[in-house]
């Protein structure tokens, strides 16, 4: 299984992580894993491109960690919060749709 952890602090993402494999097919061939992928890396790159002050961030053995820098500007976090809560939103969806392969947490960090 997949698991994704969205971290908030009072009312604001400040990062999440992904583990795991959804286990449907093998590696490079499942996609949940790959719709999985495609949200949270697209994620990462859009937080990458449009902040001025950059996100901590490793990738190890398929690991996803990221995390935004203690104080933002008013325009930074705002750019945040809409690319991390529209990847809240689909990996949400991708949840409800299957249970069995995805789950999400939302947790106080």
């Amino acid at each position: 299984m997949i698991r994704v952890v969205i971290c908030y602090e009072g009312e604001y993402i400040t990062g999440f992580m992904v583990k795991g494999h959804a286990g449907y097919a093998d590696p490079g061939y499942d996609i949940y894993c790959a719709g999985i992928s495609a949200i949270t890396q697209t994620a990462l790159l859009g937080l990458l491109k449009h902040l001025k002050t950059k996100p901590d961030y490793s990738i190890s053995k398929g690991d996803l960690k990221v995390k935004l820098p203690r104080h933002l500007d008013g325009e930074d976090l705002n750019k945040a919060q809409i690319i991390l809560s529209t990847m809240e939103a689909g990996i949400s969806s991708l949840e409800e749709a299957y249970k069995d392969y995805v789950r999400l947490e939302i947790r106080r960090c």
